[in-house]
């Protein structure tokens, strides 16, 4: 037992790899468990091996011919005919790139961490390599060899879903509830500082009210109207002007003097208030000569 390469796989199908049993020129043997923790025996054709139809078919009837116990699952081009077809695991609803070559032909042993066991495993890859096969006849001329015999790095596999980072391994359920948890109080957490964070804030004023539409008047242009001065302050007083009636002198009918309400001398009173009385109504009567 070896620990993994950097060129092998973490994942080959539905089973995690944990080490290297075998490795020979036809393909590598891996000691995997599947989801369940089950172990397993996998062993998967090497590149120049997977490549190769004859290797592939050799294979397939070798894994045939095993006992319906000792084969735990099987997959990969060319795996899914023969008496143990139901054995084989499609992966066809994985995402393919377009131009992708097949996968590797791969199949699960029983595993029982006995001697046999890793015996078995060498004895599948030496009949797909024809290493015990006999030789026929008298050898003459150079030996003969497979031509595909120096590829032995890990035929084509793919991984889905996608592992975490770093890890050949899916998580456990106490690793992503522990996970979880961890995301709900960060976010509590989170809600908790914005709501202390607002609620500090000072509250915000109110904006200015926008500027009413001003009257149709004020919009023509003309000004407004201004107070006028009052007619008694502008204009003089008729009382004040001209003689009472009730004063003692009546002013003659058809004398052409004018008189004196139309004389042109200011009034006296425009400089005082309009209702006090003038000074030719308080002082005393005169007398006509004439009578």
């Amino acid at each position: 037992m070896s620990p993994l390469l950097p060129t092998d796989p973490p994942k080959i199908g539905d089973f995690w790899l944990d080490s290297r049993l075998l490795a020979t020129p036809s393909g590598i043997t891996y000691l995997a468990h599947d989801e369940l923790g089950a172990i397993v025996m996998l062993v998967l054709l090497s590149s120049g091996a997977a490549e190769d139809a004859a290797a592939r078919d050799r294979l397939a009837g070798q894994v045939n011919a095993m006992h319906i116990d000792t084969v735990v699952a099987r997959g990969g081009q060319g795996q899914h005919e023969g008496r143990l077809a139901h054995k084989f695991r499609s992966e066809d609803d994985d995402p393919v790139a377009p131009g992708q070559q097949p996968l590797a032909p791969w199949v699960a042993l029983a595993y029982d961490g006995t001697a046999g066991a890793s015996a078995e495993a060498h004895r599948l890859l030496d009949e797909i390599s024809l290493a015990r096969v006999p030789q026929q006849g008298q050898p003459s001329g150079p030996d003969y060899a497979l031509h595909w015999i120096d590829r032995v790095q890990p035929g084509l596999s793919r991984l889905w879903p996608l592992p975490w980072p770093g890890r050949h391994d899916r998580a456990g359920r106490v690793s992503i509830l522990a996970s979880w948890l961890v995301m709900i109080l960060i976010a509590m957490l989170a809600i908790l500082m914005a709501i202390l964070l607002f609620s500090q804030s000072p509250p915000s004023q109110a904006p200015p009210p926008l500027p009413t539409t001003p009257p149709p008047s004020s919009q023509s242009g003309s000004p407004p109207p201004s107070a006028s001065p009052s007619p008694q302050s502008a204009s003089p007083s008729p009382s004040s002007g001209s003689p009472s009636p009730s004063s003692g002198s009546p002013s003659p009918s058809g004398s052409g003097s004018p008189s004196q309400s139309q004389s042109a001398s200011p009034s006296p009173s425009s400089g005082q208030p309009s209702g006090s009385e003038s000074p030719s109504a308080a002082g005393p009567p005169t007398t006509n000569p004439r009578l």
